[in-house]
């Protein structure tokens, strides 16, 4: 749990507020919860940050998040999990509904909740299943989910297959104003365990990219009928990155997002056959990775969302087959992301620092995160310059299952305030 704070002064830092386009070196006070002033300020606090060439930032968001509760805890629990968003300067996730049993009803989504207000440190949103049991058979009381706090839809793991049941789903959260999320793994053609142009040399199925923009074609066909929303979710193929980018010069309503490892790795990778870089859907072609970047740049991409997934040691050491199929990010994806991004030339720290706050809260249906006077402080303070090398049994997921491990990587948040208080503490306090 974080320290309860009446009152806290960030000093200095450099401030980075994507909902009202500002960007400029200035105090921020916060009070009771909320961020009470900013400028350049005389005032004290009970405690004093320095954040001298720090960013200072809205809270970042993560959109796609695995915490395994209820039904897998030995790989993660909604405590540890949340307690790795804020360590990776998160201040909000979105849980997946892929537990066991899954979340597809009004129960499950409470109960959710209640463990995150328990663990007390991000705040945790809840993504409830598209169908019952995530089974692709029968559409899951929405409904219900929605007036119990879900805010969005997706039986991610597994893609809603059936054009009928996708109809279904689109015209229910239409209704509803969610958004659905799509996994775009067609399991009738693309549930190999590599991407299909090194499957034959590893002796793998191979998984292609073409029916991934299959899907997405085909569902904004049906979302056409609809006033509704629908996201991809985590984009890994040129060919889809195409499919969103006509959608939208047509004024569809999509949305997507892309992860840390899609824009770092590459199938090379799987040629040594690790389990740690099984993943779905799985690492592409160098093509498919500067495609991915290109998209980002020019906005065909909204999101950055790290698909945390974690899984025991015992189990991602099976064999490649075997291994199930996930990394985790929580804390790693910011510092991927200024290497990848910010070091790359990709997107400026404005544009950032928006597909990690104000584009998610948009698909999520939040109010649009600001560090304007009155707001829920949630904010979280990044070192753009740190240098830190990844050692995964420092985390504090319980997952170890990282593609990074041993990497250097650039940019790390030293501080994460949810509503006021200090989840992440950093070295460079007074009071």
């Amino acid at each position: 749990m974080g320290k309860t704070l009446r009152s806290l002064l960030i000093k200095n830092g450099r401030v980075i507020d994507p909902a009202s386009n500002s960007e400029a070196v200035a105090d921020l006070l916060i009070r009771d919860g909320c961020i009470a002033n900013i400028g350049q300020l005389s005032t004290t606090a009970e405690v004093t940050i320095e954040a001298e060439g720090m960013l200072v930032t809205p809270g970042l968001i993560d959109m796609h998040t695995h915490l395994r509760e209820p039904g897998h805890e030995q790989a993660e629990t909604i405590q540890s999990g949340s307690q790795a968003a804020v360590g990776g300067g998160f201040t909000t996730v979105a849980a997946m509904p892929n537990t066991k049993p899954c979340i597809d009803n009004a129960k499950m989504v409470s109960f959710v909740k209640e463990q995150a207000q328990k663990a007390d440190l991000c705040r945790v949103l809840v993504v409830g299943a598209v169908t019952v049991g995530r089974q692709g058979q029968e559409l899951a009381g929405l409904e219900a989910m929605a007036q119990a706090g879900a805010m969005a839809f997706s039986d991610d793991g597994d893609c809603v297959a059936t054009t009928e049941l996708m109809r279904k789903a689109l015209a229910e959260a239409s209704k509803l104003n969610k958004t659905i999320i799509q996994h775009c793994e067609d399991p009738q053609t693309t549930r190999g365990d590599v991407n299909a142009a090194i499957a034959e040399a590893v002796g793998l199925s191979g998984s292609s990219e073409e029916t991934e923009a299959e899907i997405v074609e085909r569902d904004l066909k049906l979302l056409g009928n609809f006033s509704g929303r629908y996201h991809v979710a985590h984009v890994s193929a040129a060919a889809t990155v195409e499919v969103i980018r006509k959608a939208k010069l047509r004024g569809v309503n999509v949305t997507a997002e892309v992860t840390p490892h899609h824009l770092a790795l590459t199938d090379e990778l799987c040629r040594s056959l690790d389990p740690v870089y099984k993943v779905r859907p799985p690492l592409r072609s160098a093509v498919d990775v500067a495609a991915l970047k290109a998209a980002l740049a020019e906005g065909t991409i909204d999101c950055l969302a790290c698909d945390h997934a974690p899984h025991t040691s015992q189990s991602k050491a099976l064999g490649f087959s075997e291994a199930p199929a996930g990394m985790i990010g929580l804390e790693t994806a910011l510092g991927v992301y200024v290497t990848e991004l910010i070091e790359g030339g990709v997107l400026s720290w404005m544009r950032l620092i928006e597909m990690l706050t104000v584009k998610p809260a948009a698909v999520l249906g939040l109010d649009r995160p600001s560090l304007a006077v009155g707001q829920r402080a949630d904010i979280t303070i990044i070192d753009p310059a740190r240098k830190w090398k990844v050692e995964p049994e420092k985390f504090h997921s319980k997952g170890r299952n990282c593609p990074f491990a041993g990497k250097i990587l650039i940019g790390k948040a030293v501080a994460t305030i949810v509503a006021g208080e200090l989840k992440k503490t950093p070295g460079k306090t007074r009071g």
